[in-house]
């Protein structure tokens, strides 16, 4: 994130709206923008990009979820909800919409910067987290791909895996490829040719 965070405020109340920038202008450097209406949500948000989005709702509804999450972003950027009472059981569909902090009891202005840095904590810890899962799968994916090509190999020239492996790596080498997209091409082949 930069050092200065550009916030959206989604509040519907002006008094609290006008406490909660206040607050914000006055724990650090923020350039804030103030949405009072949830009419529209996905554009508004969108228009000035934010680094975070605070949301103080008295009652959030399914259909705010869904829209909190074509609005937020959520797996773009962190999203603090703010909510008055238990809300029914929506703070499992508000983490499933990637909101980062889900604050019951409302917004009070001097919790706006201890909760907001929490929430790009746990918004920045999450999408390392699924940085990596998805780094993972791909190697995973990779393999099997290397693995049947190594199969294929070994079938048509009766080699070894080792052997299978250095024909492919030294192709891959050769013609300045991965060994993966390499093994991609020759499964791919083998299965038209099959």
């Amino acid at each position: 994130m930069q050092n200065r965070l550009t916030v959206v405020v989604v509040e519907e109340d002006r008094d609290r709206a006008i406490g909660i920038v206040d607050a914000l202008k006055e724990s650090g450097d923020c350039e804030v923008f103030l949405i009072a209406h949830h009419s529209a949500l996905a554009r508004k948000i969108a228009a000035h990009a934010p680094d975070i989005v605070l949301i103080d709702i008295d009652n959030p509804t399914r259909d705010m979820m869904e829209e909190l999450t074509l609005a937020s972003g959520p797996l773009d950027r962190p999203v603090a909800m703010f909510v008055s009472g238990a809300a029914g059981g929506l703070a499992q569909a508000a983490i499933e919409a990637g909101v980062s902090a889900y604050v019951v009891d409302g917004l009070a202005p001097e919790r706006v910067k201890p909760v907001m840095d929490t929430a790009i904590a746990r918004f920045s810890m999450v999408r390392r987290m699924r940085q990596e899962l998805a780094e993972t799968r791909r190697a995973l994916e990779e393999r099997k791909v290397i693995d049947r090509a190594k199969g294929l190999l070994m079938k048509a020239k009766g080699i070894d895996e080792d052997a299978a492996y250095a024909l492919l790596r030294k192709t891959a080498m050769d013609q300045g490829r991965k060994v993966a997209d390499v093994a991609e091409a020759l499964v791919t082949a083998a299965g038209l040719l099959g």
